[in-house]
């Protein structure tokens, strides 16, 4: 289901005057967008497939709790600090996991494309840096983010990760491939399969 940019502002402008539903409906609505980001975030970190599920949690409750301290007053601004409360929590993750991998002596090192995104960078702008058409030029306005992430959320669980893995990390087709234990030519098909899906949710009539 898409979020229309009209719909979010207005969930903001009544929570911010007090509207306690308007403030549940509004982090229901952020959600998915939360989870595309946080699960591409901590995987670009960790070979293993690693549930984000807390990590998600974590950064609504803060973000609930401290909606007070929010002081913009756009959809843009609204989806911008909860990328930026993310973004300190997955510091503080990816910190905590190191920490307890040198404690066990199974510490793994961050691979070449790894360790360049150790400022823990947006992978909504990976995406739109890649090949892709259609989900690169709905990127470009901020409003359709929240489109992208829900459309994603509905895709099958192998989709969403050939996607985390090649369109949002940008990792080699063999690494993905190892990744997902399939051969190269099964993960490009795949992966294809896949943006063919996320188009057609993307361009579907009740999608906009």
């Amino acid at each position: 289901m898409s979020v229309p940019p009209s719909e979010l502002q207005r969930l903001l402008e009544q929570a911010r005057s007090g509207d306690a539903a308007a403030r549940d409906r509004l982090f229901e609505l952020c959600r998915n967008y939360v989870g595309v980001i946080a699960r591409a975030q901590v995987e670009s970190w960790m070979r293993a497939k690693v549930d984000a599920s807390d990590l998600v949690q974590q950064t609504l409750l803060e973000a609930h709790r401290g909606f007070d301290n929010f002081t913009g007053s756009t959809d843009a601004e609204w989806l911008a600090w909860l990328k930026q409360i993310l973004g300190n929590n997955t510091r503080d993750f990816v910190r905590h996991y190191r920490t307890a991998k040198r404690q066990t002596g199974l510490e793994v090192q961050p691979r070449a494309s790894e360790r360049a995104s150790e400022s823990v960078s947006d992978p909504l702008a990976g995406l739109a840096a890649s090949s892709l058409s259609t989900p690169s030029q709905l990127l470009m306005a901020h409003e359709q983010e929240l489109a992208l992430a829900n459309a994603i959320s509905q895709l099958s669980d192998d989709y969403q990760t050939v996607l985390q893995l090649r369109s949002l990390q940008r990792l080699p087709f063999e690494d993905v491939a190892e990744r997902m234990q399939r051969s190269r030519q099964a993960t490009q098909m795949l992966w294809m399969r896949a943006i063919q899906k996320l188009e057609s949710l993307l361009n579907a009539p009740d999608s906009t």
